[in-house]
């Protein structure tokens, strides 16, 4: 039996974080958009106060996306949530290292889990645990 697609906007459960879109190229003056946006969204609740920030499009890295992330983590955290991000480019990624500011990337595991299939390695001798 086929059952014809329902119209409307699609189910989303409470544990699904919204996702917020970041489209560049990013500007020193132009913050208050996103930040806006990015309260709206922590407002809204559920997902444990995630929001997914999509940066696959926010053109290429430099300061002003530096500057624009730092003060969205901000004002993320000051509010109770944090922001992840979606598609980071890895110049990005290795430039938010530089400055010293970590973000939690989508699909990469958290720093204190261990990578899913990897196993400590066990001397002969050692005791079973």
């Amino acid at each position: 039996m086929n059952h014809a697609p329902v119209p409307g906007l699609p189910l989303v459960d409470a544990t699904t974080p919204p996702v917020l879109v970041l489209r560049g190229p990013a500007a020193q003056d132009g913050v208050s958009g996103p930040s806006d946006a990015l309260r709206a969204l922590l407002d809204g609740g559920g997902a444990d106060g995630i929001v997914v920030c999509d940066v696959g499009g926010l053109g290429p890295p430099g300061l002003a996306a530096v500057n624009l992330l730092a003060r969205l983590q901000l004002l993320a955290r000051r509010t109770g949530g944090r922001i992840r991000l979606r598609d980071p480019d890895p110049a990005l990624c290795s430039l938010l290292d530089l400055v010293g500011l970590c973000f939690e990337v989508e699909g990469q595991p958290e720093q204190r889990e261990p990578a899913p299939g990897v196993e400590e390695e066990v001397e002969p001798g050692d005791p079973a645990v």
